[in-house]
């Protein structure tokens, strides 16, 4: 079985405040294979972790990954993220009550839905997750000025 290892982080600075995304790619191996970061605009902390994992999602349906193994049922997606609010809530075992989580939690599973191949969500601690944040940080660095 093939997997390939996504870890994701969003930050804010104020909440809400300028936010910023980091996603980085790993084969199994724990080879990094893609990272990508991107400053979001203002947001909250809980919003800007939900937009990097959309922003995942999206990179791996246009990769050549996708493209090799869509469908195939030898293949595995993991999502590692350092919030288990964010996980807990993309796995269904805590309802979303806030009405600026909901629209991206609705596009999170329309993502999931079309990339047809077992995704699964886990937390991390911190530590683990250093990278993806320093992505977050940077995209927030480059637009605080």
């Amino acid at each position: 079985m093939s997997t390939i290892f996504i870890n994701t982080d969003g930050g804010s600075r104020g909440n809400p405040g300028p936010a910023g995304i980091g996603v980085v790619f790993y084969d199994t191996n724990g080879e990094e294979i893609h990272s990508y970061h991107q400053f979001i605009g203002e947001a909250t902390n809980n919003q800007a972790e939900y937009k990097a994992i959309i922003k995942a999602l999206e990179i791996l349906t246009k990769s050549k990954w996708m493209e090799k193994n869509n469908g195939s049922s030898e293949k595995k997606i993991i999502c590692r993220l350092d919030s288990s609010l964010v996980v807990e809530q993309i796995n269904g075992n805590f309802k979303v009550k806030n009405d600026g989580i909901k629209p991206l939690i609705s596009e999170v599973n329309k993502l999931k839905s079309e990339i047809n191949i077992p995704i699964s969500f886990v937390h991390i601690p911190r530590e683990k997750n250093a990278r993806a944040d320093e992505l977050a940080n940077i995209a927030m660095d480059k637009n605080s000025k």
